[in-house]
């Protein structure tokens, strides 16, 4: 069952949607909690550790997106529930799953669960494939392959064949060795920690690069890396040292 958390500073709201779950998913969802307030949210949220929330915008005190303030990491998925279409683009903002419109109907309450069912299917794959290439052992760490998740499912690339990668915002660029660029909607830290350590460096904020093509380190001036392609990369003055050990360590 999923363990959820519904939050809305109205006793009736609260009460309906959970009578909607429990009448067209039985069986499906654990509510763990019903809160009128971030505050309540938040103790119930650090409680119950749930994997879906419910969560009115429009609340006295403190709105729903100040949630997301009080808390030091969400791990769960968020659907907002409002009566204002416009509060859509601020939910999007906080990655929300999705937001519903009150009155809430049935309609759309079966197609957000189809849509979380779908995302946690998703991610489901993911890491059983992510599972699946960290234990293949094929003899070397220059013939393991990543799976970098596209919009169409993965593409498969061995980590020797990435140059470096590049940080924009939410996407993060792929350089590979034979030239080709691929953009992932994923951060650079997430990219980070699917590559192994022992050979990428987080050398800048914007930069992780493959210790193997690095054929020069201009630390005069500018701090500087020159790559085997050509291209030059900048060293942020915060992670010199820790490039020049890594450097070192390599060796």
């Amino acid at each position: 069952m999923i363990k959820t958390i519904i939050v809305d500073d109205e006793y009736n709201a609260r009460e309906f949607l959970e009578k909607l779950l429990i009448r067209y998913f039985p069986d499906k969802f654990l509510v763990l909690d019903k809160c009128e307030s971030v505050d309540e949210a938040k103790i119930a949220i650090e409680k119950y550790n749930p994997e879906l929330v419910f969560l009115d915008v429009q609340m006295p005190n403190k709105n729903g997106f100040q949630l997301f303030k009080e808390l030091n990491k969400v791990k769960f998925e968020v659907i907002f529930t409002t009566a204002h279409s416009e509060f859509a683009i601020d939910a999007i903002k906080c990655s929300a799953l999705d937001y519903l419109l009150k009155p809430i109907n049935y309609i759309d309450l079966l197609e957000t669960i189809k849509k979380y069912n779908d995302k946690q299917k998703k991610a489901s794959q993911e890491e059983k494939l992510r599972l699946l290439l960290e234990n293949i052992d094929t003899g070397g760490s220059e013939f393991n392959r990543i799976a970098l998740p596209t919009e169409n499912g993965f593409e498969l690339i061995k980590t020797n064949a990435i140059l470096y990668c590049e940080a924009d915002s939410n996407y993060c660029k792929i350089v590979c060795l034979d030239g080709r660029n691929i953009v992932l909607s994923k951060t650079l830290k997430y990219i980070e920690e699917l590559l192994p350590a022992s050979i990428f460096q987080r050398i800048h904020k914007s930069y992780l690069v493959n210790l193997n093509y690095i054929i020069r380190f201009n630390k005069t001036n500018e701090l500087l890396v020159e790559l085997s392609n050509g291209e030059t990369l900048p060293v942020s003055v915060r992670k010199k040292e820790e490039f020049i050990n890594a450097i070192i360590q390599k060796k």
